[in-house]
């Protein structure tokens, strides 16, 4: 069981970080939205590698991080595009929108499709797994919204930038340890 939690934390870590750079802007309804996403999808991606494991290996690992690279690099460029333009512009709240949540929900599980390769090794039922990586997702990332929103109050439009730097750190992690 202690295996299963541990695979559960560092799997919600990448998630955590994302939602605490989104948090530094309070939109409104994503403190829940993306937790909640982020939590389905970390479990869903798990489950995923965990039923593809015996049959496509090869191409799950060959595409990941390049999958992950691109899509948490452009984030985090649109996000720091967004902190030096200002928000001053009239179509609304910038950076948000379904397909924005859906893209980050994929770029923080990619690597979840890898862990739940393991599965089958952690001595525990695999639904319990998938459980609890999704419920520990969901938690994280919800304390780190906060979190960063709360900084976010304090530390403004410096902290929104170091979040976009944090989003093209962690896709170019990626990248770089995979290749």
């Amino acid at each position: 069981m202690l295996e299963a939690i541990a695979l559960s934390f560092g799997l919600a870590m990448d998630a955590t970080a994302v939602a605490a750079a989104r948090g530094v802007v309070r939109r409104s309804r994503e403190g829940i939205v993306l937790p909640t996403l982020f939590g389905v999808f970390q479990a869903a991606m798990a489950a995923l590698g965990w039923l593809i494991g015996t049959y496509g290996v090869a191409y799950v690992e060959r595409l990941d991080h390049w999958v992950a690279f691109v899509l948490l690099v452009g984030i985090g460029l649109k996000m720091l595009y967004e902190a030096l333009r200002g928000a001053d512009d009239a179509e609304g709240e910038p950076g948000t929108g379904v397909g924005l949540y859906l893209a980050l929900a994929v770029a923080t599980s990619i690597d979840a499709a890898a862990a739940g390769l393991t599965l089958p090794l952690v001595p525990v039922a695999s639904w319990i797994a998938l459980s609890l990586i999704g419920v520990v997702t969901l938690g994280c990332s919800a304390l780190g919204y906060q979190l960063g929103h709360r900084l976010g109050a304090k530390l403004g439009k410096p902290l929104e930038i170091a979040g976009g730097i944090v989003l093209i750190a962690l896709g170019t992690r990626v990248l770089i340890q995979h290749l």
